[in-house]
């Protein structure tokens, strides 16, 4: 059964979006997912009034036009999304990175590695949201 309530994956690479979405199938993770390659775009998705919030958003830190931190700063500072949970994966392993993310209040962060099983491992994470999936958000 599908959740009512999709995962937003922002990710510039392609092959990473196929790994992503493959995991969370071997995980049986039931929740659509809506795939945006930068930032803007992933923007231009949340503020549509036709499209459903995401239970979580996985956030790539390296995209053109517009980079995770950036996309961070502004959903943190928009009341209408701020409660989504994000968590930041990334190759990058600057400590810098991952302070800022945490900064944002990321709720989790993933280094992406080269070893499928030790990603699909790494986004078991997302259990911990299911819960969250179906619960309306709080009125700002």
């Amino acid at each position: 059964m599908k959740s009512s309530k999709p995962i937003l994956l922002i990710e510039d690479d392609n092959i990473d979006a196929m790994t992503v979405r493959r995991a969370l199938k071997d995980l049986d993770v039931p929740n659509d997912i809506i795939h945006q390659l930068d930032g803007e775009d992933a923007l231009k998705y949340l503020r549509s009034g036709d499209n459903k919030k995401p239970c979580v958003i996985l956030l790539d830190l390296n995209m053109p036009r517009m980079n995770g931190i950036d996309f961070l700063k502004i959903i943190k500072n928009d009341n209408e999304l701020k409660q989504i949970p994000v968590i930041v994966m990334t190759t990058s392993k600057d400590e810098r990175d991952k302070m800022e993310s945490f900064e944002f209040s990321v709720a989790g962060y993933i280094i992406k590695s080269a070893d499928y099983k030790k990603f699909a491992e790494s986004l078991k994470i997302l259990n911990l949201y299911w819960t969250l999936s179906e619960l309306p958000y709080p009125s700002a």
